[in-house]
């Protein structure tokens, strides 16, 4: 290990078996092999000494005061859907589940929020909320995540360009400090200044500051229309011209996103989904709410009339429920087909200005070509991230893939950086990103970025060797010392 950290013993297990029941409690040989990766194993598979399933606020507090009392790493985890490497253990210790903290603890119609536990899953929020005819509005895509999973990387998704990301609805945080203390980041009001904003440094930390317990969200009354346009293109730079356009409208768009017609052809060979129109290059897919009929009508009208005349070959309204549906199934298929057509995958999440998209994608593809990588790009054109998606083909070996798609992103991520842009738009940086980050953001800020670390956390327990590393710049008998 490159940290001096406690080798788990039978007196330890006898110890966390007087906070948890033994059925509660898995060691090293017993632990199923999910829990030793999330959905990019690419990113590092590792097994943890200990997993435990916590089910309140005291079990985690307790669990983690001994860790720090006993310098041993606690990973937390929710449901494991991250893309970034993030929820593993790295360096082995604890594997600290809150799925079976997954209660709806209240819906507050007046303050218009709901407050959870970290382990309810996104899907079951957004139906609870909808039960009381409100509305949650982050839309990451994959509804099987927990809540705290999506805090804790500040999830974005889909709906972004209207609604913002997770941090945007997030009022309260109670949580458990690496030293086992529960404190609470703000609480159910509109605004605070109260001191820093500690909460939204929680939010996106990555599991690395401290253990969330609890959230209180902030909702919204749900729009009663939703409606989708599909745009088609002859090219790709007329089609993400476009979006600044549309985003110039007398209102906000839900979401924006685009397509290139090769991923379209993917997902219908591998997956049997078609999608409405199928004879341009490259489409865009624009989706609206509204509270009437009347105002989705005008919303629909007044972007097709932008789309056609910014040069769209037509703009194809989807008034229905289950026409959206079948556009926005395609599209969230993306990754399962591109799995399918591919020996391994390799993703650079970044973000750019939305004007430069368009440079962004040609020089991509161009870097692609460079190092024998198929490249596709999907994203969310209405914020400018872009999921640029390598892909190995049968003539790569193992040994060529690993190299080609290092060096292949460095020079995507230099490109991002050259543009305006940034490392990570949406999954984060985790174990995947990790060796790319001091480089990107520079020396003066990746110390900032230690310092908070080790502010909450100085022993360097909690989720160690994720986002950040000290491994450069601070020796380890200085991390023994603290």
């Amino acid at each position: 290990m490159p940290y001096p950290y406690h080798q788990i013993n039978e007196k330890d297990i006898k110890y966390f078996k007087t906070v948890v029941p033994s059925r509660r409690m898995v060691c090293r040989e017993d632990i199923k092999e999910e829990y030793f990766h999330d959905e990019m194993p690419e990113y590092g598979v590792y097994v943890p000494d200990l997993f435990i399933e916590a089910v309140s606020k005291e079990e985690v507090s307790a669990i983690m005061r001994y860790s720090y009392e006993n310098n041993i790493p606690v990973t937390a985890r929710g449901a494991g859907t991250g893309l970034a490497g993030g929820a593993t253990c790295k360096y082995g210790g604890i594997m600290l589940s809150l799925m079976k903290m997954n209660r709806i603890l209240e819906i507050d119609n007046e303050n218009l929020t709901i407050t959870v536990e970290p382990g309810a899953l996104l899907s079951e929020v957004a139906d609870a909320a909808k039960s009381a005819g409100l509305f949650y509005p982050p839309d990451p895509g994959e509804r099987t995540a927990s809540i705290g999973g999506t805090v804790i990387t500040n999830a974005g998704g889909m709906r972004a360009v209207r609604y913002g990301v997770t941090r945007d609805y997030v009022r309260a945080i109670e949580a458990v400090l690496p030293d086992g203390e529960i404190v609470n980041f703000s609480s159910n009001v509109v605004k605070n200044t109260t001191g820093y904003a500690l909460k939204d440094l929680v939010i996106g930390s990555e599991g690395t500051l401290c253990i969330l317990t609890k959230v209180t969200l902030r909702l919204i009354p749900a729009p009663k229309f939703t409606w989708s346009i599909v745009v088609p293109y002859d090219e790709i730079e007329t089609c993400i011209e476009t979006v600044p356009k549309l985003l110039q409208m007398s209102f906000i768009p839900t979401a924006i996103e685009f397509l290139e017609t090769e991923l379209l052809d993917i997902i219908e060979r591998h997956l049997n989904k078609s999608f409405p129109h199928r004879s341009a290059n490259a489409y865009l897919i624009v989706m609206f709410d509204a509270v009437s009929r009347e105002e989705i009508e005008k919303m629909t009208n007044e972007a097709a009339k932008v789309c056609i005349e910014a040069g769209a070959q037509d703009a194809l309204i989807c008034n229905s429920d289950e026409r959206s549906a079948s556009v926005w199934s395609v599209r969230a298929a993306v990754l399962e087909g591109m799995k399918a057509d591919s020996i391994a995958q390799e993703e650079c999440d970044v973000v750019v200005p939305r004007p430069r998209i368009a440079d962004f994608v040609k020089a991509a593809k161009n870097i692609g070509k460079k190092y024998g990588i198929r490249i596709m790009t999907v994203g969310h054109a209405g914020d400018g991230n872009i999921h640029t998606e390598m892909l190995r083909d049968k003539h790569l070996s193992e040994k060529q893939w690993k190299s080609n798609t290092k060096a292949c992103l460095k020079e995507l991520y230099a490109l991002s950086k050259e543009l305006g842009g940034q490392l990570s738009g949406e999954h984060g940086i985790g174990n995947g990103r990790l060796e790319f980050l001091e480089d990107f953001i520079g020396d003066r800020m990746y110390r900032l970025f230690q310092s908070v670390k080790l502010a909450f956390d100085e022993k360097n327990i909690l989720n160690p060797g994720k986002l950040i590393t000290f491994e450069k710049t601070i020796k380890e008998d200085v991390l023994n010392d603290r």
